[in-house]
Formats: structure tokens, C-alpha cells, sequence
């Protein structure tokens, strides 16, 4: 999350966590959605880096690779739960 500062990955941690909750069909409360939007931009964003991928700067770009990180995250997330239930 290149030049969006502290309070941009915080904006844009909860609003990529809440794409994410949607498109995977989840119910999360907005503390949950930070966290899986933060941590969903850094999974995002390592990805794209090993595939060879400018993350580039600024809000949009930055919103597109936390959200497909936490879209990454939360598949991830359920094939776990699955294998332990």
C-alpha cells in the first residue's frame, strides 16, 4: 500500500475485507473485515510480486490487491475449517 498512508490502509482495509466478505458470501463485523483486508494486502500483494506483477501506488491499485488477497485469504480460510469439521 504504497503512498496511501496509515490512515488510507486502515480505509482500505476495511473496505477490502467488506468485497471480500461479500463476493465469498460471509458474515464478518468491521474489526474482522480490517483485519482481513490488512492482512489480505499483504498476502495480495506478496503474490503479486512472486508472479512478477507492479503493485503500483496510490488508492485503487492498493484497494485491487488487498481485496484479491482477501478474497485469497478467506478461500484459504474455509478450505481449512472444511478439512477440520
Amino acid at each position: 500500500m504504497d503512498g496511501v498512508g496509515i490512515i488510507g490502509a486502515i480505509i482500505i482495509g476495511i473496505l477490502a475485507g467488506w468485497i471480500a466478505e461479500k463476493v465469498m458470501r460471509r458474515n464478518h463485523g468491521l474489526l474482522t473485515n480490517l483485519i482481513v483486508g490488512v492482512v489480505g494486502a499483504f498476502l495480495g500483494s506478496f503474490v503479486a510480486t512472486m508472479l512478477g506483477f507492479d503493485t503500483g501506488e496510490g488508492i485503487i491499485p492498493s484497494l485491487l490487491v488487498a481485496t484479491v488477497g482477501a478474497i485469497l485469504l478467506l478461500f484459504l480460510l474455509g478450505l481449512f475449517q472444511r478439512r477440520r469439521a
